[in-house]
């Protein structure tokens, strides 16, 4: 097991290492940040005299291992836009994103895992084609459109909601509704599929031989086993829904990291943008190491396989 965690925990240093050199690379080609931010009327030689100010007019490979050994020391430059540190500027926004990731989570498992569970009981009939339909529409539909149509309903035609901002609890109401439904669809369909291989296990065929009730089973035998591939599933969604979210926190200015890394690339606001990748990154390596560690520990066959 040891060698195990070892070995993911230098993929997932690698993985980061790439990921911030693409994302490196890839803002320094796709044009000159200063010119962004200032404007074509801005005369040249300003725009020199900031890009040597910044380190922008040197080559990029000396550029990167400069960067990199800042990033090390944990300095990740400074805005271009505000003058302030990167790591303070996306800091102020990390409380807003992470309310609204845990509500969009708990709302996920909440609709997900009953609705999961249910369509497995009910397998092939009416109730298991309706919920897979919906599960595959929620996840289907760009969070974008739902967005929208969510304001279209509550803002627009009931206002009983606000369309936008977050000073207030009713501000989240409709962004967890777009994401926790989203991810619900992904993850009641996965529940229902783990149930389905659960359920052809002989000792389900032999608790049922007892005459345990199909609840009964479902409660004390399926959902636990079934909890065990649900956790894999969890690292990539919890990973993802710092990054997933800049749509939808655009869609209802959101304060959030998602706003902040769309507002930074219309910017070129190459410092910010990098640090917000790398978190990213970051976030999404970290809950998939936790994960495996958790399964690791959970699931008994993965520790007898590491003994022999």
């Amino acid at each position: 097991m040891l060698n195990m965690m070892i070995s993911a925990i230098l993929r997932a240093i690698l993985t980061v290492f790439l990921v911030l050199t693409f994302t490196f690379t890839m803002l320094r080609i796709s044009g000159d940040p200063m010119t962004s931010l200032l404007g074509v009327d801005t005369p040249p030689q300003v725009i020199d005299m900031l890009r040597q100010q910044w380190g922008l007019d040197r080559p990029i490979g000396q550029q990167y291992l400069t960067y990199l050994g800042r990033m090390l020391r944990g300095d990740f430059g400074v805005s271009l836009e505000t003058g302030q540190s990167a790591i303070a500027t996306i800091i102020q926004k990390v409380p807003a994103t992470l309310e609204l990731m845990g509500a969009a989570l708990v709302l996920s498992l909440l609709v997900g895992v009953p609705f999961g569970i249910i369509a497995a009981r009910y397998r092939g009939g009416f109730v298991d084609r309706s919920v897979i339909g919906l599960a595959v529409l929620t996840h289907s539909v760009p969070t974008f459109l739902t967005g929208i149509l969510l304001i279209q309903l509550f803002a627009v035609k009931l206002r009983i909601l606000p369309s936008g901002g977050g000073s207030t609890l009713a501000h989240m109401v409709m962004p967890t509704l777009v994401i926790g439904l989203y991810n619900a669809g992904v993850i009641a369909r996965f529940v229902r599929s783990s149930a389905l291989d659960v359920v052809g296990q002989p000792y389900i065929l032999a608790a049922r031989a007892r005459r345990v009730s199909e609840w009964g089973l479902i409660v004390r035998h399926v959902l636990p086993n079934a909890a065990l591939p649900l956790l894999t599933l969890l690292g990539f969604l919890l990973g993802g829904l710092i990054g997933g979210s800049a749509v939808v926190e655009a869609v209802y200015a959101w304060p959030g990291v998602g706003l902040l890394l769309i507002s930074s690339v219309g910017a070129r606001d190459v410092a910010v943008v990098q640090a917000i990748v790398i978190l990213i990154t970051m976030t999404m390596v970290s809950a998939n190491l936790f994960v495996d560690f958790l399964h690791a520990m959970a699931d008994p066959r993965l520790r007898l396989s590491k003994q022999h």
